[in-house]
């Protein structure tokens, strides 16, 4: 009897084990925060609507039980934003200033990752009738030109180009986003515009991109990181990497942009 007693303590401690390993895998994913479901809030830069939002829905897509909502604006202000108390889980600079200050606030969980690079050009109405076909030629106060504001990514590559260049631009409006300047151009209220290469590729026929040499001398970075005030990073983190994967680089890349 003694063996047949050995046996059935033995099954016994096996199926017990069996329960136990079950028993420990919650059916909801990880408790450390690292499943990837629920919504997130991501600050972007509005240089980046229309990507992002093709890449919000990608995600998701890819994801399901996830949603993605974004905030579009000039980088500064999301900073600043995100400074003030702003609840959000990612932030997606247009350069690394801005980025750097979220940083050095204590916003940021994880080290920024660098996903994409931007140039700048000028942009005009379709079949630019000014006639322009210089960095310098919008230094001339006949030519309605606006730009973003200094503190602004694209006001600060304009400035580094102004500087490099020796051309001062007597701006008739400086902007807080880029695309607020690509409007004033497509509205008719200004002749010309500095935006980056992907909005003026994204406006399509609503504007005439006149490329110049000297935006070699301002190229943007940006970055991309998870917050360190995000209730849901796994998520969050999910999101920064699935930008600076292949899907979006694809994404990025057939938008215009470079590679960081």
């Amino acid at each position: 009897m003694r063996p047949v007693f050995a046996l059935l303590i033995a099954a016994t401690l096996v199926l017990v084990g069996c329960s136990s390993q079950s028993d420990s895998t919650a059916p909801d994913g990880p408790s450390d925060g690292s499943a990837v479901r629920g919504e997130i809030t991501v600050f972007a830069a509005a240089s980046l609507r229309a990507t992002f939002t093709e890449l919000g829905d990608r995600f998701e897509a890819e994801h399901p039980g996830t949603s993605v909502e974004f905030s579009f604006a000039g980088s500064s202000d999301l900073a600043a934003q995100l400074i003030s108390g702003a609840p959000a889980d990612v932030f997606a600079s247009a350069d690394t200033k801005n980025m750097t200050e979220t940083v050095d606030e204590g916003l940021v969980a994880d080290d920024p990752v660098d996903f994409a690079s931007n140039t700048l050009t000028i942009v005009t109405a379709p079949g630019n009738p000014d006639g322009i076909a210089s960095f310098a030629d919008l230094a001339n106060p006949d030519v309605l030109t606006v730009i973003c504001a200094p503190q602004v990514p694209c006001g600060a590559a304009t400035a580094s180009v102004e500087a490099a260049t020796g051309t001062q631009i007597r701006a008739v409006s400086e902007e807080s986003s880029v695309t607020d300047v690509l409007g004033k151009v497509t509205s008719g209220q200004a002749d010309a515009g500095l935006v980056y290469v992907t909005d003026a590729a994204g406006a399509g026929e609503a504007v005439t991109a006149v490329p110049f040499e000297e935006s070699s001398e301002a190229v943007n970075t940006y970055p991309i990181a998870t917050l360190s005030g995000s209730d849901n990073e796994g998520t969050a983190r999910a999101f920064t990497e699935f930008v600076a994967g292949p899907v979006g680089q694809d994404v990025l890349g057939r938008a215009g942009f470079a590679a960081p």
